[in-house]
């Protein structure tokens, strides 16, 4: 697959691209050596803090919802690959402003070793840090096996559910515990129809024939249900509903949040017809939205397809949701 993109030096992207997200939001976000994207309200934080990590390659996610109400620092690795355990130990270090902080890991391998690595450190100097992992992806590994399930979209919202809840003054176990709820409650499913090419190199993630999808398909070109004929948006979309319906076991009655995510070259256009029938499938099975998010969250370059993301809400949860915040990526 041929790159068309523009970019200067490849090597420098990571590096550039951060120093342009600080100059674009200034009043929010500073970044640091070692690529720490910090919120510019940290230093006169009085509260619980939220760190996080992850390669770049995905934007908007993950550092452009670091601000108020979500993401305190974001460590942000090469693109596509984790950061070192050095670098997001200061970030918990600096984090740590006396009611301790939330630390939020993708299950990809990379960043899962580079999370346990840094918490044992911590445990050395007595950081009071708790680690909740998103795990999501329900089509590499069933809900019985979670622990090898890839980390999708979920992570943003859950930010966004957590950010609120620290900024309301809830204690560490308090934020913990809701983080995993929503956590354990939340399932997601992507699709491709046309992969993404790495920015550095050029080298495509995968190859779909012309008439061809993968629903399934994990952020970097990882294998997932299978492949098939492209399907139409109410075709696709029911295909992907109903895989996390089942998978959540919701039943009528029940409230939801669902996001649907571009992956980079989707249109809002598809993305639209796309929750219409999502919508139409949930409310024939008695199954309420009552929070929504259909945009472009979490990228991966150039990537034809989306992500669906369906988690059990409540009324608590959507009070988080709702309540303000200011980010890059999401102002509310």
């Amino acid at each position: 697959m041929s790159m068309k993109k523009f970019i200067n030096d490849p090597e420098k992207i990571t590096a550039e691209l951060l120093e342009g997200l600080a100059l674009a939001n200034p009043d929010i976000l500073e970044v640091t050596e070692h690529n720490l994207i910090i919120n510019k309200k940290l230093a006169n934080a009085n509260r619980v803090t939220i760190v996080t990590i992850g390669g770049s390659g995905h934007e908007p996610a993950l550092e452009g919802f670091v601000g108020e109400g979500m993401i305190d620092i974001a460590v942000v690795g090469d693109i596509f690959a984790a950061p070192g355990y050095k670098a997001v130990l200061e970030a918990l270090k600096i984090a740590d402003k006396g009611k301790g902080v939330l630390f939020v890991v993708l299950n990809h391998a990379g960043d899962m070793l580079a999370g346990d690595r840094t918490m044992k450190e911590s445990e050395k100097l007595g950081l009071n840090v708790v680690k909740i992992v998103t795990q999501e992806d329900i089509a590499n590994a069933p809900r019985s096996d979670a622990a090898n399930r890839r980390g999708l979209v979920g992570c943003v919202p859950l930010y966004k559910i957590a950010g609120a809840a620290a900024a309301q003054g809830k204690s560490l176990e308090e934020v913990a515990a809701l983080a995993q709820n929503f956590a354990d409650n939340m399932a997601t499913i992507a699709v491709a129809c046309k992969t993404a090419t790495h920015p550095q190199n050029g080298s495509a993630f995968a190859t779909l024939g012309d008439d061809e999808m993968e629903v399934g398909m994990g952020q970097h070109g990882e294998g997932g249900g299978g492949r098939r004929k492209m399907g139409t948006a109410d075709e696709t979309a029911v295909i992907m509903a109903d895989a996390l319906v089942k998978d959540l076991d919701l039943k009528s009655g029940e409230d939801v949040m669902v996001i649907v995510n571009g992956t980079g070259s989707t249109t809002i256009m598809e993305m639209l017809l796309v929750f219409r029938r999502v919508h139409k499938f949930l409310a024939d099975q008695g199954i309420k939205i009552i929070a929504n998010w259909v945009e472009e969250v979490l990228t991966v370059q150039e990537q034809a397809g989306f992500q669906l993301f369906i988690a059990r809400m409540d009324p608590e949860k959507l009070a988080y949701w709702e309540a303000p915040a200011k980010t890059p990526y999401l102002v509310r």
